[in-house]
């Protein structure tokens, strides 16, 4: 069994409140095909998550989700993502789920604390806890973004986790990168030496490799799509 069957043999897997019922969760465009996703809506967090909300209630919601591999204008905003002498990233490489503020946050599968830090910044994750697990005697890991200050003021590295157990809470805009709020998630099957952060978002001519290092997080939540 390689690790995609292994993450697609995994059932009752969540990561934020398992009280919000996976049939709660509408999925969201929030791609440059999207007409009312600008980069007017998307700078102003107050602007953007009423959008959200809306967009949830509309559908008679708890959660939306989406984003892997989704091209976005919303990265236009940021200087994070611009570099003159590189393409433009803008391609999202993890899976997004956006709920209320202080939704508790939780870890997908039993591992324990590799790292964490306070990714500061405009666009950025802010506060960000990656942990560790194992699969026939090899290390990959899952990326837990956009978090509140809280989340990583108790942990230590090498802390154990169980599948399912609370490892934060989603963050607010003044925290989190100022987005509305939400949690990152994503799979890395080589850190490639980074510590409490790896790229969420890359280049078109980065794609293949990230493709490959970063599965879809949804072979292992296996959350169904809607309109």
């Amino acid at each position: 069994m390689d690790l995609h069957d292994f993450l697609l043999k995994q059932q009752d897997v969540h990561v934020l409140d398992a009280t919000i019922r996976y049939d709660r969760f509408r999925s969201i465009d929030l791609s440059s095909d999207n007409p009312d996703v600008t980069v007017e809506l998307v700078s102003d967090s107050d602007g953007f998550s009423a959008y959200i909300d809306q967009f949830i209630d509309d559908r008679n919601g708890l959660a939306a989700f989406g984003g892997y591999l989704e091209k976005r204008t919303l990265y236009k905003r940021s200087e994070l993502f611009q570099d003159e002498t590189e393409q433009e990233r803008d391609i999202h490489i993890g899976l997004d789920i956006w709920a209320e503020a202080e939704t508790p946050v939780l870890a997908a599968l039993e591992g324990k604390v590799h790292s964490f830090d306070f990714n500061a910044g405009k666009g950025n994750y802010g506060p960000t806890i990656i942990l560790e697990h194992e699969f026939d005697g090899v290390s990959f890991f899952t990326l837990y973004g956009h978090l509140s200050a809280e989340s990583i003021e108790t942990i230590e590295i090498g802390d154990d986790v169980g599948k399912g157990q609370q490892i934060g809470t989603l963050g607010e805009a003044s925290v989190n990168g100022d987005y509305p709020p939400h949690l990152h998630f994503q799979i890395v099957i080589d850190l490639e030496g980074n510590f409490g952060d790896y790229p969420g978002v890359c280049s078109q001519d980065d794609l293949e490799h990230y493709r490959n290092n970063c599965p879809d997080p949804n072979i292992l939540l296996k959350i169904k799509h809607t309109t």
